[in-house]
């Protein structure tokens, strides 16, 4: 099996959002785990990624059908077999392994809880439609949501049973670099990253190699 690992920078405070809120307090909550610490689910990157290497292969003017089959390779297709399913696992996007293990600890003996976890790496942000005739807010618009603090670093496994084509890794890296926002509120000003894959054997001429002139 061979691994890389996706690293994801928080450049702006971001929300993983899971769909619901909390009663009460906010409208929209973050993807959380038992003790506190945010992730974000890995099916929900791999369509990320895989919807920017869709992005930059329609964009190409040569070879779209090369690298269409390759991000079918890769990714899989809709409604795919055990025979036609994508090469790569993508893993869910978490904090340091080492950091989560130690608050784990101290949350088995009571001295911190999941809650004080969850507040010190997230806040809370709130904001309201404004009515664009009278300039003040419309009634009943305010709403909240949790978000994680910017200049936090994720990570990702991105595995695969074989070793993947030279191909594979070059437009995996491609969708990485062109991965800049996700999360909720990515089209608001939420959810700036910056993104970059690690791993042995990655091709040092993916660039010239994506946008290479020449037809297959």
């Amino acid at each position: 099996m061979s691994i890389y690992r996706l690293n994801i920078h928080l450049l702006s405070d971001t929300t993983f959002g899971r769909g619901d809120g909390v009663a009460g307090l906010i409208d929209q909550e973050v993807e959380h785990d038992p003790y506190g610490f945010p992730y974000l689910r890995g099916r929900t990157l791999k369509g990320l990624l895989s919807e920017e290497c869709d992005n930059l292969i329609h964009a190409l003017p040569h070879k779209q059908s090369h690298w269409q089959g390759v991000a079918g390779e890769l990714f899989g297709k809709p409604g795919s077999t055990l025979d036609t399913m994508g090469a790569i696992h993508v893993g869910d996007a978490c904090l340091p392994e080492d950091l989560r293990q130690a608050v784990a600890y101290q949350i088995s003996w009571e001295k911190l809880t999941r809650a004080e976890i969850l507040d010190s790496l997230t806040t809370i942000r709130r904001q309201t439609a404004i009515n664009p005739e009278s300039g003040v807010p419309d009634k009943g618009s305010l709403r909240s949501a949790r978000v994680v603090l910017r200049d936090l670093t994720f990570t990702a496994d991105l595995s695969f049973e074989q070793q993947p084509t030279d191909d594979q890794l070059c437009l995996l890296m491609i969708g990485a670099k062109a991965l800049r926002y996700l999360g909720s509120g990515r089209n608001r000003g939420r959810g700036h990253v910056h993104c970059c894959l690690h791993g042995e054997s990655l091709p040092s001429n993916y660039l010239d190699r994506f946008f290479a002139v020449q037809e297959a």
